[in-house]
């Protein structure tokens, strides 16, 4: 592929977008036009750092490299993204250019919409908070590919709209598995539409009821095993997009409804599996559990997931839906929860805040101490869970970590869809689960277990926190990672061999990274290399 003829297909894909704009919002023609040079840069950025960082191209001299092998790039050095991918690329290089300018397209729309939103209650104050990561998820290259709708459901639906809608079924009962989630939506809002007789209620994303359930059971909607409702609630679009949160209940309380959406976003297309449903409140109240023996038990905040159904036709994965529940109502007062994709964003003015609460100058050192603060928040329950069975997927998306006056307070942790359970050291641990046939998120490989939480929590959360502490406050990397080295230490001072194994997997020499690149061009499953580990050398 020439350098010209990739600039001409960006271009073309750029100018389909354009025309859309100009038919459906035209006052944000001229930002999208102005936004597309840096759109393209900050994806040609990301995916020039993934593509040195998996082996795919060779490093330059005066790279910027980081910890974990992160590398990262003042400029991308090409005007269409997918000209950086090398020639004879094996698999999927085709699509995965296809995603790439995908992804530019939305970003330069992203970013002509976005605005100042004054912040309500906790959960719509995360929300506004997750509109700071602009460019998605803070490694992965195709932060913004929306594979599946065009620019006209980008622009009903996709975060910066700000709104969209929750639309019902009507299930006939024999096709319906799992919780009535229909109905305890109805306990609290009683606008949701009561169920026909011998039919469930079943919430479903309005695009998805309009766009993929005519086209793929017309013939179940034509014999009445599946009817649509004419009733909605108004939601707001979180950055999962599949997960919508709903209008303040008649109990004052807050709920997250997470929906089948087929589109691909990052790597993955979001419907949701059968077996999801049927775990999600299975594995909450495991947690809970788990989370009420911990010696930091006051310091995780769980958003329980308390129902889900599934409809097992078809793919099984179109109509799922998981009922969550908010922060509103659950924080102490003066603490303000932070979206961990805002994080990044936002940690140069809690370093201020924490120095000026703990007496600190706002210098490198209030940037140490409140690291240290933050990494005692984060990593020790969750390697103690991870000692225990449980390795959360503590990434940023997942992750609102509190603060009062900038100190850490709390890890508030949502979406347990990915997470990894060991069923042996659950059982030793006195706990199990049962989990629906076939579930990938039961292993019984430690490798596996300790792979997972290592990614999300180590290099995904606290390796992003820390660069840009670096950058706001001069923070050196090797010194903020002995302090996370100290915390893992100490996590597991006690004795025991499963603490000696973990230990020595976390403090290798190098450590499993997850392969999103190599995962798109490969089309399947979780591919991991392995990285230098900022965590090998002793505090």
């Amino acid at each position: 592929m020439t350098s010209r003829l990739a600039a001409r297909r960006l271009a073309l894909t750029a100018a389909h977008t354009g025309a859309a704009l100009a038919v459906h919002a035209p006052e944000l023609a001229d930002g999208f036009a102005a936004a597309l040079p840096e759109a393209a840069d900050i994806v040609g950025r990301r995916l020039r750092g993934a593509l040195v960082r998996e082996g795919l191209t060779p490093a330059g001299p005066g790279d910027r490299w980081h910890a974990f092998h992160r590398v990262e790039y003042a400029e991308a050095g090409a005007d269409d993204p997918a000209d950086l991918l090398p020639r004879r690329l094996a698999g999927n290089a085709a699509g995965f250019a296809a995603e790439l300018r995908n992804a530019v397209v939305n970003l330069a729309v992203a970013m002509a919409r976005q605005r100042p939103e004054p912040a309500g209650d906790p959960d719509h104050a995360a929300v506004a908070g997750e509109r700071l990561a602009v460019a998605g998820h803070n490694l992965h290259p195709c932060g913004r590919t929306r594979l599946g709708w065009d620019t006209g459901d980008v622009l009903a639906h996709d975060l910066e709209a700000g709104h969209t809608r929750l639309g019902f079924l009507a299930v006939r009962a024999d096709l319906h598995l799992g919780d009535d989630v229909g109905a305890a939506l109805r306990e609290v809002y009683p606008q949701v539409p009561a169920a026909p007789a011998g039919y469930r209620v079943q919430p479903v994303h309005a695009w998805q009821r309009d766009a993929v359930l005519p086209v793929r059971y017309r013939d179940l909607l034509d014999s009445g095993a599946l009817r649509i409702l004419a009733g909605e609630l108004d939601a707001i679009p979180t950055a999962a997009l599949r997960t919508l949160l709903l209008p303040v209940a008649a109990d004052g309380s807050r709920r997250y409804v997470k929906v089948s959406l087929d589109i691909q976003v990052t790597s993955t297309r979001r419907s949701i599996s059968v077996a999801s449903t049927r775990n999600g409140p299975a594995v909450s109240v495991l947690l809970h559990r788990l989370v009420a023996e911990d010696p930091a038990a006051d310091r995780l905040l769980l958003l329980a997931e308390t129902a889900g159904a599934a409809v097992p036709v078809g793919s099984g994965r179109d109509m799922g839906a998981i009922l969550r529940d908010g922060l509103t109502g659950r924080l102490r007062p003066g603490e303000q929860a932070v979206p961990g994709g805002a994080l990044p964003f936002v940690a140069a003015g809690l370093v201020g805040q924490f120095a000026a609460s703990t007496g600190r100058r706002d210098d490198a050192g209030a940037a140490a101490a409140f690291l240290d603060a933050y990494a005692r928040l984060v990593v020790p329950p969750l390697l103690r869970l991870t000692l225990r069975g449980v390795a959360l997927e503590a990434h940023l998306q997942n992750c609102l970590p509190t603060f009062t006056a900038g100190v850490p307070q709390r890890l508030a942790v949502r979406d347990f869809a990915g997470l990894r359970l060991h069923p042996g050291r659950l059982a030793a641990a006195g706990h199990e689960v049962t989990l629906w046939p076939g579930s990938v998120i039961g292993t019984g490989d430690p490798d596996v277990l300790r792979a997972k939480i290592g990614y999300t929590a180590f290099q995904a959360h606290l390796g992003e926190l820390i660069i840009r502490l670096g950058e706001s406050h001069g923070l050196a990397e090797d010194a903020a990672w002995r302090l996370v080295r100290a915390v893992v230490d100490e996590t597991y001072a006690g004795p025991g061999e499963l603490a000696a194994q973990d230990h020595a997997a976390f403090t290798a020499a190098t450590v499993p990274h997850k392969a999103l690149v190599r995962m798109r061009l490969a089309g399947a499953g979780d591919e991991y290399l392995p990285v230098e580990n900022p965590l090998h050398a002793p505090a």
